[in-house]
């Protein structure tokens, strides 16, 4: 009985060896990971997506139970009870969130019938509308909402093209897969608009059905509502004075920037593949960005970056297996927010079809 019992804890012994050496194995294979990353605020049977900041407040967009809300939290207490932009009748939908540096919460919301963008003063009730009256009428219909920290300058942008501008009034309100729930800049794009098994690159040739969208830029100060072609996903600088852009090129999405007053057009990428969703800095120096450069195109692959703005280079920020990193937002000038669908377990090799927030130090 001894030497039996001795014989199978031997094999026992060697079956968690091998175990050991194959997991050795495998996460020797995984890519160390370039700068920390880890899990900041995570909901069960909630999507959160898009993280803002501006000074010492987050907001983040919310889908639970088939609603779209918009949350404001401390930075530094993100799991702890904050401001909520909920739907105000049924069938709305608050989406688009928007930080400013007092509190102030901008959104996009159809509750006057076609979207419209809105600002939450900060105390009291009121919501002050933010742009001029052609929204309210269903001529724009306002997506990818930024501002400058002081809420003086605005952007956002709309499909011009009459069948792209009625789905997306209707695609609001009503739950999306979760996939693109976190991945925005797919609109509007014939070949990732809506849910696949798989998808084209993002490449140069890839052909889109859909007109090019059109950027506008909105001052607060004198009811300016300014149009920039074929552009989209805009971000204000924070001191209100550029704006960086997405602009889909033959079929390859590339970042662009310009002066708020139409000056010093400039192409800051040429890659091959997509960049998309860029973000200031807190000093504007610099931008940071979602990409599939690394992942030859992959739709459901996709990594941070930062560029220095003064030199053009740019650092991979993320670089997990399987993810989408996306919607990035800078904490500080060494603390990066963006939304994933990394598994929480195993954030570095799996993807789960849930969206959460997370936290790099790129310092």
């Amino acid at each position: 009985m001894y030497q039996i019992t001795k014989l199978s804890w031997g094999v026992a012994l060697v079956t968690s060896m091998f175990a050991s050496q194959v997991a050795l194995a495998k996460s020797a294979n995984v890519e160390p990971e370039l700068f920390p990353v880890s899990s900041y605020l995570a909901v069960k049977h909630q999507d959160l997506v898009y993280p803002s900041i501006a000074g010492k407040f987050l907001v983040y967009n919310e889908v639970r139970h088939d609603e779209f809300s918009v949350v404001r939290v401390q930075v530094d207490q993100p799991d702890m009870a904050g401001k909520r932009v909920d739907p105000m009748m049924l069938n709305e939908a608050s989406r688009e969130g928007v930080a400013l540096q007092h509190g102030e919460i901008g959104y996009v919301s159809n509750r006057m019938g076609p979207m419209s963008a809105w600002m939450w003063q900060g105390q009291g009730d009121t919501h002050v509308a933010i742009a001029n009256m052609g929204l309210y009428r269903g001529g724009l219909i306002p997506e990818h909402l930024n501002a400058a920290m002081n809420g003086k300058v605005w952007c956002f942008d709309a499909a011009l093209q009459k069948i792209r501008h009625n789905e997306l009034l209707s695609e609001f309100a009503q739950p999306t897969h979760r996939e693109l729930v976190g991945q925005a800049w797919r609109m509007y794009d014939s070949n990732y608009f809506m849910y696949k098994m798989g998808y084209k690159t993002t490449k140069k040739g890839t052909h889109n059905k859909f007109d090019a969208p059109a950027l506008f830029i909105f001052n607060r100060q004198n009811s300016e509502l300014s149009m920039l072609p074929k552009a989209f996903d805009g971000a204000i600088s924070p001191d209100g004075k550029q704006i960086a852009f997405v602009r889909n090129v033959e079929g390859n999405y590339d970042l662009w920037l310009q002066n708020i007053d139409g000056t010093g057009l400039t192409q800051l990428t040429t890659q091959t593949f997509g960049d998309f969703e860029p973000a200031f800095s807190p000093d504007g120096k610099q931008l940071a960005f979602v990409s599939n450069r690394d992942s030859e195109g992959s739709v459901r692959h996709t990594s941070i970056y930062v560029m220095d703005l003064n030199t053009g280079k740019v650092k991979r920020i993320t670089n997990a297996e399987e993810a989408a990193d996306g919607g990035v937002a800078w904490a500080d000038m060494h603390t990066l927010i963006f939304h994933s669908n990394r598994d929480i377990k195993h954030p570095r090799t799996r993807a789960s079809s849930a969206w959460s927030l997370w936290k790099v130090e790129i310092q």
